[in-house]
């Protein structure tokens, strides 16, 4: 027994060593140094987890007899401690192995890899659904009155339903009946409803319509961005094209980009921004509370318009696209409803506040933009912090759009419909490097031939937001846990289709014909 106590007391200092040295090595690989060994990297992020294991090993093994068997001649006895444990409760997977990911938490959700906490994933989500498209909101109300007050919180009670009905398509029951995550992503979830007879229709369709939302995405802040500079400087010889011609030239080094490094800085900072603009806007309004038209919001829908408002709404909230991943990285994914939840609604709250007092303080008024009804003194400051955000923001979609556009058209071996835009070095090949300038153009172009922000909103969402929001994630619902749903699950699931379905057709052709209309009468200018 003391020899073994001995033997114990080594492996915990040796542990602790390790500990202090990979410690000192991250420290330094943080500030910019590469880690001395490799073995020291592996050390510093396992070092806790081994330091509990000898720790729990240690107190089993002082209980254990020294009579056991052993499983080879001379070794120590195996301790469940060392080898099985795991603060989550599984196994710990075998050192080194390349799959250890797929089964806690698919392609994003591996055990080596950082895990975020519920803060930081409804961080995330509220980046998502309190963007600057919030902007809109306030026109949503001008053609929906209480009736788009209602539709803001409808929105976000059923967008929070389908985000949680989408994680539960990302698990199934094995043989012992326990509930395990068998699926890491939206496609995935797409390709296993469609199997067998199409196993790849799927997921073609969800990349599909994810490409059209994160361009139109990318349209929608070079739009964005030639409005609020034309809005604030109407002295200035610069049409609302030449805005967007001189916004797309400070992009067009997005086409460079091999990581969002830089940029993921630049715009926490900017959201940050967004929200204290908020804040001044909504103080603004504030400041002008006995002018407010009460007598203006009714419970009346413009007929032509007002499906327009729900596409601009929908839009809004859109942000199932990346929740399987982001549950996938969560360290306690238990907690992923609570946390969609308050971040929903937050968002109802926020988003519902910000669309009535601009409307009250504007009322017939309003503007697509809302900032552009603003006084000039205060709108050339804050539309300059919006152009910044926005300029800012364009590369996380165009990154997200040509990674999807390189892993399904470029990427997949002998199913790819063109050779891969990178050489064996790694280093992007020139035909590539054109086709992503080739995308960043075509932004530009859209967005100077339609430079209508709330109807290209109105489309988009009508379009795949709806689809992704809403019909896709109840009809993957019903196709895949349709045995194991009780009768209300299946009737929300069914009355949702149907009303996004309504929704999505709609609104997409009344915004289509906006858009048209529209195009007609600047053609005619």
């Amino acid at each position: 027994m003391a020899t073994l106590l001995r033997s114990k007391l080594t492996n915990v200092a040796t542990s602790v060593s390790n500990k202090s040295q990979a410690k000192v090595s991250g420290m330094f690989a943080r500030m910019g140094f590469q880690a001395a060994t490799d073995e020291e990297a592996v050390g510093f992020a396992h070092c806790d987890d081994l330091d509990f294991e000898h720790r729990q090993g240690l107190q089993m093994d002082i209980l254990k007899s020294e009579g056991e068997p052993c499983g080879e001649e001379g070794a120590e006895p195996p301790v469940e401690g060392d080898i099985h444990y795991q603060r989550g409760g599984a196994p710990l997977p075998p050192s080194g192995s390349k799959d250890q990911a797929v089964g806690a938490g698919g392609e994003f959700g591996g055990n080596d890899k950082p895990k975020i906490t519920a803060w930081e994933a409804g961080w995330n989500v509220t980046n998502a659904i309190q963007g600057m498209f919030v902007l809109g909101l306030p026109y949503a109300i001008l053609h929906g009155g209480y009736l788009g007050l209602f539709l803001i919180i409808f929105a976000a009670v059923v967008c929070c339903y389908t985000g949680k009905i989408l994680i539960a398509c990302l698990y199934e029951e094995n043989e012992d009946g326990e509930v395990v995550r068998v699926r890491d992503s939206y496609v995935a979830i797409a390709n296993a409803c469609c199997a067998p007879r199409f196993p790849t229709l799927g997921g073609r369709v969800v990349n599909v319509a994810q490409i059209i939302e994160l361009v139109m995405t990318c349209i929608l802040y070079v739009v964005v961005s030639g409005n609020l500079m034309y809005n604030s400087f109407p002295g200035l010889p610069v049409s609302q094209k030449s805005w967007s011609i001189i916004a797309t030239a400070v992009l067009l080094p997005c086409a460079f980009l091999k990581n969002l490094k830089a940029v993921s800085k630049f715009s926490l900072l900017c959201t940050l921004a967004h929200f204290v603009i908020n804040i001044l806007v909504i103080a603004y309004c504030l400041s002008r509370a006995r002018d407010w038209a009460w007598e203006k919001v009714k419970f009346y829908i413009d007929v032509k318009k007002f499906p327009i408002s729900i596409g601009i709404i929908v839009f809004s909230y859109t942000s199932q696209i990346f929740l399987p991943s982001l549950e996938g990285n969560m360290q306690q994914p238990s907690e992923f409803h609570c946390m969609m939840n308050w971040t929903h609604i937050a968002a109802c709250v926020l988003k519902g506040l910000f669309a009535l007092v601009a409307y009250l303080t504007w009322a017939d008024e309003t503007k697509e933009v809302i900032t552009d009804n603003l006084p000039g003194s205060i709108r050339a400051v804050v539309n300059l912090f919006l152009v910044a955000k926005a300029l800012l923001s364009y590369p996380l979609p165009f990154f997200a759009a040509v990674e999807v556009l390189e892993k399904s058209l470029f990427q997949e071996g002998s199913r790819a419909f063109f050779p891969a835009c990178y050489g064996g070095d790694g280093r992007l090949k020139s035909w590539g490097l054109t086709l992503r300038c080739a995308l960043v153009v075509f932004t530009l172009l859209m967005a100077i031939y339609v430079p209508h922000f709330a109807l290209l909103m109105g489309l988009t969402g009508s379009l795949t937001g709806a689809g992704l929001c809403f019909l896709l994630p109840s009809l993957f619902h019903l196709r895949l846990l349709w045995r194991k749903l009780l009768w209300h699950q299946v009737f929300f699931d069914v009355a949702i289709f149907v009303i996004g379905g309504i929704c999505s057709v709609s609104g997409f052709v009344h915004s289509l014909e906006g858009l048209i209309e529209a195009y007609r009468t600047n053609a005619e200018d």
